[in-house]
């Protein structure tokens, strides 16, 4: 089962307001899905995005790819998580 990390569309006509939501990426677009983790308002100045920080890490260590638009609202709002970088000692040392 490939999941996915994506936008459903909520609100009435013209005004559009989203919830990012966890689902089975053959399940339609506003129909089943298997967990909630945010929402997205982009009617509001500045627009406005509200996750829950541990699921989304949790669902994206799990295999959860996000859709190239919730991957952008992430990247702009720092949502993932740094990764440790490795700090090689060997070239500590050489440069001593």
């Amino acid at each position: 089962m490939a999941v996915k990390i994506r936008l459903r569309r909520m609100g009435s006509k013209k005004n559009p307001f989203y919830r990012i939501i966890v689902a089975d990426s053959r399940a339609p677009r506003n129909g089943r899905f298997i967990e909630e983790l945010g929402y997205y308002n982009p009617l509001t100045e500045p627009k406005k995005v509200v996750v829950n920080l541990e699921s989304v890490n949790k669902w994206i260590e799990n295999g959860a790819k996000p859709t190239d638009t919730v991957d952008r609202l992430f990247k702009e709002n720092n949502v993932y998580q740094p990764k440790s970088k490795e700090v090689t000692t060997e070239a500590n040392q050489e440069e001593e």
